[in-house]
């Protein structure tokens, strides 16, 4: 399997300073990390700003968002195209705050998958149910006809393409998180799922965890057999937090 992988999503947060300043302190730290993959997904107005700050490091950029389309007449949006420009390697498509908030529904968000993929992009396609759906015992339905919205429109191999990443909305900046057991059976689930329709593209696809992953549950959650790294919110803004979480991520030496 390759080495795990893990995404600091900053959302609405940030500043030419405090940019700078966090990526002052973390940049060394990460270059003497083994085997981990290290990407920041900072907002669009600090891509730039961001891709001259890590252009000497091993950490790769990522983008929140894109829009479905190549160009034209989409006031406010960005396609991947631009985002290339910027040197981005990955992008998220579908995050919950993106699905709950802006209605993106699970078309559209296979329409943007399929967009990443044009432009030279990784897609990070996030999936999850909500609390309420998790009570309702309907939380791998949920995640399949996430999954399959892709696999309608691209087929099994371009879902092998991007990174995939389970996030129980429930656990995303509540403070409260799936067990690593509960995680696990969800990754378990989706890598199963695609396993049905390619055993191969189920064992390579890397699956990360993506409610509210910290310093002090980031092994306990990587040691899982099919949790492959974290897709990180509010702790990857804080120096301490960030380094840990990719700490965990390295290979246990036995």
């Amino acid at each position: 399997m390759a080495n795990k992988l893990v995404i600091g999503n900053w959302k609405m947060n940030g500043s030419r300073k405090s940019n700078a300043e966090l990526l002052s302190k973390i940049l060394a730290p990460l270059e003497r990390l083994e085997s981990v993959d290290v990407a920041i997904c900072p907002p669009f107005i600090y891509l730039e700003q961001l891709a001259n700050l890590v252009v000497q490091s091993s950490i790769q950029l990522g983008a929140q968002d894109l829009n479905q389309a190549e160009h034209g007449a989409f006031t406010g949006e960005i396609s991947g195209a631009m985002l290339r420009d910027f040197g981005c390697h990955y992008v998220l498509v579908g995050h919950s705050e993106r699905r709950s908030l802006y209605g993106e529904g699970n078309d559209l968000v296979a329409t943007k998958f399929q967009a990443a993929l044009r432009s030279g992009l990784t897609p990070v396609l996030c999936v999850g149910e909500t609390l309420e759906q998790r009570r309702k015992g309907v939380t791998l339905e949920v995640v399949n006809k996430q999954l399959q919205a892709v696999l309608d429109l691209l087929g099994v191999n371009q879902l092998g393409g991007g990174v995939l990443a389970y996030e129980p909305v429930w656990a995303i900046g509540t403070g409260e998180t799936a067990t690593p057991e509960q995680a696990q059976e969800v990754h378990r689930h989706i890598r199963q799922y695609i396993a049905e329709n390619n055993s191969e593209v189920a064992r390579t696809t890397r699956i990360l965890y993506g409610g509210s992953v910290k310093g002090d549950n980031a092994a306990e959650l990587f040691a899982q057999p099919d949790i492959d790294g974290g897709l990180v919110g509010g702790a990857s803004l804080d120096v301490h937090s960030f380094l840990s979480i990719c700490k965990a991520g390295q290979p246990r030496h036995t």
